[in-house]
């Protein structure tokens, strides 16, 4: 039943409304520049076009809004959205606090309303082929996860790097460890504007000494996307930029005379995954949510985990001396 809006169609809005779209559930488009409702309407025909966020709430047709505006607008627009009676998808973040994110999860309940976070690596084919690997065993025990985010790219005034590009690593991460770490810690630098960070590594300690490590950069000379997940039999490397997205690397480790660590390489190989598209399979599942009325992946709830650790991390980051030339 076409019965989804989406409210901004800008660079990964029109990503959502066209896999809406191909799904026959979309049914309006909204964005406050009409030059972009002019090029949808050329794309795009028998939906409704509207510069206003208002005619969508009021419209009673209307059963659920998929929010992808700018970061800052999040909270305002999916409460609004919650409280007209809307099922709402919102693009990560959630919001820019913890206390908004828990709000928002709170109003959802409340109007017994689905809310869904934007975290797409939990529906990649080649992450959700990754947390198949660990919890079989495949990889030992893992030890070491970490993420590289890179690009020389869209740089935003209203959040920062780490509220940008983090969330997609941080849930990610979440997935795949099945925790929540117990020590968050951040540092980078602002060089654009100030209190914008541009650059930032944040580390996550868990259970059982597994730790990981987040480096995102949008001041960087050339783009990368990748996950690599260190485990004590093998390690797996997510490639998002290459053809074959998955890679294990055999390398071994034998102890000679007892104290002696060797490392012997082995040929890496690509493990073959379903060749699907995370935001189809992303608004897929958002649509079975708001059917079936179940609870989705990435629900508010996971949404505030991810929020949780990402004010963490600010907190840290921008308490942290070495930013103040204090000596430590």
């Amino acid at each position: 039943m076409k019965n989804i809006a989406v409210i901004g169609c800008g660079g990964w809005g029109k990503n959502l409304v066209r896999t809406f779209y191909h799904q026959k559930a979309l049914c309006a488009v909204c964005d406050i520049d009409k030059e972009k409702l002019d090029d949808m309407q050329n794309g795009y025909k028998d939906i409704y076009y509207t510069t206003s966020y208002k005619d969508i709430f009021r419209d009673a047709k209307i059963k659920a809004v998929a929010i992808a505006t700018q970061a800052d607008t999040h909270y305002s627009l999916a409460r609004e959205a919650l409280l007209s009676g809307k099922d709402v998808f919102v693009e990560k973040p959630l919001a820019l606090n913890y206390k908004q994110g828990k709000k928002l999860m709170d109003i959802a309940r409340d109007e017994s309303k689905i809310l869904m976070v934007g975290h797409i690596l939990q529906y990649h084919p080649a992450v959700i082929k990754l947390k198949e690997l660990i919890d079989n065993g495949d990889l030992g025990k893992v030890r070491y996860i970490y993420s590289n985010r890179l690009n020389i790219g869209k740089l935003r005034k209203e959040e920062s790097i780490l509220w940008s590009f983090a969330p997609h690593d941080i849930s990610a991460i979440l997935m795949l460890l099945g925790s929540d770490p117990i020590e968050v810690g951040c540092f980078g630098e602002d060089y654009l504007n100030e209190g914008i960070f541009d650059v930032t590594l944040t580390t996550l300690l868990f259970k059982n000494k597994v730790k990981a490590h987040i480096f995102v950069n949008w001041l960087h000379p050339f783009k990368e996307q990748k996950l690599v997940v260190i485990g004590s039999e093998a390690m797996a490397v997510f490639d998002d930029l290459t053809k074959e997205k998955l890679f294990i690397y055999p390398h071994k480790v034998e102890w000679k005379n007892g104290n002696i660590p060797v490392a012997h390489k082995a040929e890496h190989y690509s493990v073959e995954v379903e060749n699907k598209e995370p935001l189809m399979e992303e608004t897929k599942h958002f649509i079975e949510c708001i059917s079936e009325r179940k609870s989705p992946r990435t629900d508010g709830r996971e949404g505030i985990r991810v929020l949780n650790i990402l004010e963490e991390a600010e907190r840290v980051l921008t308490k942290n001396p070495l930013r103040e030339g204090i000596s430590i």
